[in-house]
């Protein structure tokens, strides 16, 4: 039986797409393909660019995937969701405290704060079902 998609589910899945783009970005302006100055400020990331790029590289496919997972209304795409959300976090905070100014990496750190907050809801936890597994 096929599960239906509620509206917030959708918004979900498009904030989860938005933020593999965001990340998309980061990773290109790590490897120095993508302007690193403008108007968020310049992009650091300690002194070795090409970590910073292959740690955003791979939470753009991973967030990328999510975002499918979500669309589909797949219990392990909540999860991951829920799980990438607080890993962007962090790897922003690194970001932070590896040189690049609050202005740079706030878009995404509010990005994924707003997923973390509306994937833990009890009515988007409900849509995927993760209230019956509990209880």
């Amino acid at each position: 039986m096929e599960k239906k998609r509620p509206i917030g589910v959708t918004l979900l899945a498009i904030l989860a797409g938005f933020a593999g783009v965001i990340a998309i970005i980061y990773t290109l302006q790590m490897l120095h393909l993508w302007p690193v100055t403008g108007p968020l400020g310049l992009f650091k990331f300690f002194t070795f660019n090409m970590f910073g790029a292959i740690l955003w590289g791979i939470m753009a496919a991973i967030w990328l995937w999510v975002a499918r997972m979500l669309w589909a209304v797949d219990i392990q795409g909540w999860l991951f969701v829920v799980v990438m959300a607080t890993l962007n976090i962090i790897l922003g905070l690194f970001s932070v405290i590896g040189g690049t100014p609050w202005e740079a990496i706030s878009v995404a750190l509010f990005l994924n704060s707003l997923i973390l907050i509306y994937g833990l809801l009890p009515g988007t936890k409900a849509a995927f079902g993760v209230e019956e597994m509990q209880g």
